[in-house]
């Protein structure tokens, strides 16, 4: 995610780390090159006696402009979802760690290592990173028997609810406390599956096709439109029109899985390691992880 401080809008026209525009300069180039194509070739292309005219670009620029609009909301919707999700994972661990203080705080330590795995497990699992680092820092020995199962972040969730069904087989929590606390274990697993879903089922792939092709196949024949009556003034009009154009398609194509790395993607490196500061401090501990902060080009991961 860019993190950046609030500066005039004048200075952030010029905004280069975080905008999309690194990422299309290749294809803007290429409309560029197809627009200084149709200069060179205007004279012979006149002679053919074929014309391409504006009002077919007009008509499909609109339908073009809807359908990519749509796609952004619904892609945007997935991140804002994604976000939702990270932000309940937060107010659910502080909330299994305050109750368990309240009711067994020798077990705290325990319960706010396996909270703190299940986050950095789900991490990993979203990334598709290893996540034996992580898990062997907070789970230690017991590391091992997860890492050899594939819903590793759901067995994690598990062992939480084993501790909680011995708390009350034992007698130690009544029938209100432990139905409070497996309510909030059951909003993990909500939070575990709702993200699971986003990475799992990403926006119907012709849909996205369909648009990936129109939108290249409208850059690349705009010049030949625009070059009989813009003439020199071609390039210039074609690529702002192909960097509206291919700026939208790429922040989608970046919002739909929204878990990764890219600059508009969620900072579950910092979600991460500010869940695990805040349980550690509720036990009372002193030497905390240092706040996740951007780096240079205003990245937050």
């Amino acid at each position: 995610m860019i993190v950046r401080p609030h500066r005039h809008w004048f200075i952030r026209l010029f905004s280069w780390h975080g905008s999309v525009l690194p990422g299309i300069l290749f294809r803007l180039g290429l409309n560029l090159l197809m627009s200084i194509i149709a200069i060179i070739c205007l004279n012979w292309y006149e002679t053919l006696g074929i014309r391409l005219t504006l009002a077919p670009f007009s008509l499909l620029g609109v339908s073009i402009a809807i359908f990519l609009g749509f796609r952004n909301s619904v892609c945007y919707a997935r991140f804002s979802e994604a976000r939702q999700l990270w932000g309940s994972l937060l107010i659910n661990c502080r909330d299994i760690q305050r109750q368990v203080l309240a009711i067994s705080p020798t077990d705290a330590p325990r319960i706010a290592s396996l909270l703190m795995a299940f986050c950095y497990s789900l991490k990993h699992q979203l990334r598709r990173t290893e996540a034996r680092e992580d898990l062997v820092r907070f789970l230690g020995d017991e590391a091992e028997d997860i890492l050899k199962r594939r819903a590793r972040t759901n067995m994690i969730a598990l062992r939480i609810s084993q501790w909680l069904a011995d708390k009350r087989r034992s007698g130690d929590i009544s029938d209100i406390v432990y139905a409070q606390l497996d309510n909030s274990i059951h909003q993990l697993s909500l939070v575990l599956g709702g993200c699971e879903r986003l990475a799992s089922v990403p926006v119907p792939f012709a849909y996205g096709l369909l648009l990936h092709r129109t939108v290249y196949l409208f850059c690349t024949l705009l010049p030949f439109a625009l070059v009989p009556d813009l003439h020199y003034m071609t390039p210039l009009v074609s690529v702002f029109i192909a960097y509206s154009f291919l700026s939208l398609d790429t922040l989608a194509e970046e919002l739909e899985m929204p878990f990764g790395y890219a600059n508009n993607h969620l900072p579950m490196d910092a979600m991460c390691t500010n869940i695990e500061i805040n349980l550690l401090e509720m036990n009372n501990q002193r030497e905390l992880p240092a706040a996740a902060v951007p780096d240079k080009y205003y990245r937050l991961t």
